[in-house]
């Protein structure tokens, strides 16, 4: 049984496929309890005349987006729960808070897609790779979620190593920035995403990877489950494997959220 899949996206986000009733279809018969669905909050941070074509969707979305999914929960055969997913850039924090605050989600994902304005994790821009110190690279993004996680807008925190996505690895022990990075989040009180969409990438490992989630552990940080699903097939893809990996950890229960208020399910 998979308590929760907490990371769900659809069509309006531009880079996904299929209709939320075949992602809830989906979820039903892998035997999904709850879902909730985590678009890509629109680019907040560009300029109107700038923008990264198929990349969240667009303001004018936002309004579709959600009364989709609470007419999906209506009906659904499952719990359904709407989230957001928000990416984090330093020196737009007040336009970030307004757009969150102007609406009632159940959750909040933040994630750090870009470093500077690279996007690392996208395949268009991969050969920034070739130009970059690895080293300061895992720097720059474990910085930049660890100020996310501080602002206090979110409730969870997605993909924490996603800067591992392509498999470029530092030479440096990460252990000391791994335990820099459970403090601030416990301080932060956020929630953090195990997440399998790594497996379906280069890395093919799941998000966060054992020595980082053992951390996480250590520091009692809680964790909930998501998919990443960009397509209804993927829906649950790797999460018995991920709560494999996270009863091996230690942890015997799941983070779910209603409202912003988070509750814990056995697993």
């Amino acid at each position: 049984m998979i308590p929760v899949d907490n990371h769900l996206h659809t069509r309006l986000c531009g880079h996904a496929a299929g209709e939320i009733d075949e992602y809830l279809d989906v979820a039903a018969r892998r035997g999904i309890k709850e879902v909730g669905f985590c678009d890509h909050l629109p680019l907040y941070f560009l300029p109107p005349d700038k923008t990264i074509p198929g990349y969240a969707m667009d303001e004018s979305d936002l309004p579709d987006y959600i009364s989709m999914i609470k007419n999906q929960a209506l009906q659904a055969p499952l719990e359904v729960k709407m989230g957001i997913e928000a990416d984090f850039v330093p020196g737009h924090e007040d336009k970030l808070e307004n757009i969150l605050a102007s609406h009632r989600f159940d959750f909040i994902t933040g994630a750090v897609h870009f470093i500077d304005g690279w996007g690392f994790d996208n395949p268009a821009e991969l050969a920034e790779y070739a130009v970059r110190d690895i080293d300061t690279v895992y720097r720059q993004y474990f910085a930049l979620i660890q100020q996310a996680a501080l602002t206090g807008f979110f409730d969870i925190m997605a993909h924490p190593d996603l800067v591992k996505k392509f498999n470029f690895r530092p030479a440096r022990d990460l252990r000391p920035l791994y335990e820099e990075t459970a403090r601030v989040f416990k301080n932060a009180g956020v929630c953090v995403e195990v997440n399998t969409a790594g497996l379906r990438y280069p890395v093919k490992e799941i998000y966060p990877g054992p020595e980082l989630l053992e951390v996480f552990f250590k520091h009692g940080l809680p964790v909930t489950l998501g998919s990443d699903a960009h397509r209804p097939e993927d829906v649950g893809a790797g999460l018995p494997e991920a709560i494999e990996l996270i009863k091996n950890i230690g942890y015997r229960e799941v983070a779910t959220f209603s409202g912003r208020q988070i509750r814990f399910v056995n697993i």
